[in-house]
């Protein structure tokens, strides 16, 4: 039994997320949910000990989980001017406290979430279970990630840096949306793309290609306008980045092997679902050549669960406890 409290975390580019979580029944359970933006606190440090301070149980270790690569213990958010390094999270008393990639901990985090809190993009319902899964998703950039599982139910969390890996253009004009974006960043990622920022990027040069003004500079206005008329152009936007999504998709579960399954994360794709079901994201997923019947045995879901990620940084901080 494991009676210990532990802070969780989980810090992207936009929001800092944190709670207490303590294990039930071989189970972790989070209490005193807390979520406010990054820009509420001027470093990293001050955020993590404003939500100690309002605990009644006061956490004696943790993990948590950003929205970047770890080095050496420290990280620089990608897409956040917050730095932070474990050394300094254990001036607030946090005994053994450990950092990690935001998709590492959903790697952890996907398989435990409840059936309910999960919405199918298509395919079986399940996946092999002693298969890898991959984890991957838009928000304010696009993570991947991946947990490797084994016929013993052995598990290990593969972090990585996979949005950042080359656009894969799929048809002509996704070619000519290369070119465009080309002109402004040289070397085009996945991340330039299939992303908040990216669909903005997008629809920008959808609009040049088709030879039509845009004045839109809100990503969210894009994903409004195309959910109130699919029709519009900013319905042709959001297909096309759904489209895209579908096909990298499909593609890191042939990198990682993710017969397990793939689930689709980040803060955009819960927004637009009933959008995305009806869009080609499946077919894209499944257009894989010779492989396309080894894709079609791969489930694809939607986590909804809010705190995926805290989830599996409490996997991993209990684990942590236990060594």
């Amino acid at each position: 039994m494991n009676d210990k409290t532990l802070l969780v975390g989980d810090v992207g580019g936009t929001n800092a997320r944190f709670a207490v979580a303590r294990m039930v029944d071989g189970k972790p359970v989070l209490d005193h949910h807390e979520s406010f933006p990054a820009e509420t606190y001027p470093t990293f440090l001050e955020g993590v000990a404003a939500f100690i301070d309002g605990c009644e149980v006061k956490p004696t270790g943790g993990v948590i989980a950003v929205a970047g690569p770890v080095t050496d213990g420290a990280i620089d958010l990608t897409n956040s001017p917050w730095q932070v390094s474990e050394a300094e999270l254990q001036t607030l008393g946090l005994k053994p406290v450990k950092l990690i990639n935001d998709f590492e901990a959903l790697a952890w985090g996907a398989p435990i979430v409840p059936e309910d809190q999960l919405e199918s993009l298509g395919g079986p319902v399940d996946g092999d279970p002693h298969c890898t899964v991959a984890v991957l998703g838009p928000g304010t950039g696009f993570g991947v990630s991946a947990l490797v599982r084994d016929a013993a139910g052995k598990e290990m969390a593969m972090p990585s840096e996979g949005g950042h890996a080359c656009f894969p253009p799929g048809d002509p004009v996704e070619d000519e949306i290369l070119r465009i974006l080309r002109r402004r960043y040289d070397r085009v990622s996945i991340e330039r793309l299939i992303c908040g920022p990216g669909l903005l990027n997008m629809h920008r040069a959808l609009a040049e290609i088709d030879g039509r003004e845009t004045h839109i500079d809100d990503p969210a206005q894009i994903t409004a306008t195309a959910l109130a008329d699919p029709n519009s152009p900013c319905g042709a936007t959001l297909a096309r980045f759904c489209a895209i999504l579908g096909a990298v998709a499909g593609d890191i579960a042939l990198t990682t092997g993710a017969r397990g399954g793939v689930y689709i994360a980040g803060g955009i794709v819960p927004r637009i679902l009933p959008f995305i079901k009806a869009s080609p994201f499946r077919q894209r997923f499944e257009r894989k050549g010779r492989f396309k019947e080894y894709m079609q045995d791969i489930p694809t879901k939607v986590i909804m669960h809010k705190h995926a990620a805290l989830l599996g940084a409490a996997r991993v901080a209990f684990a942590q406890s236990e060594a």
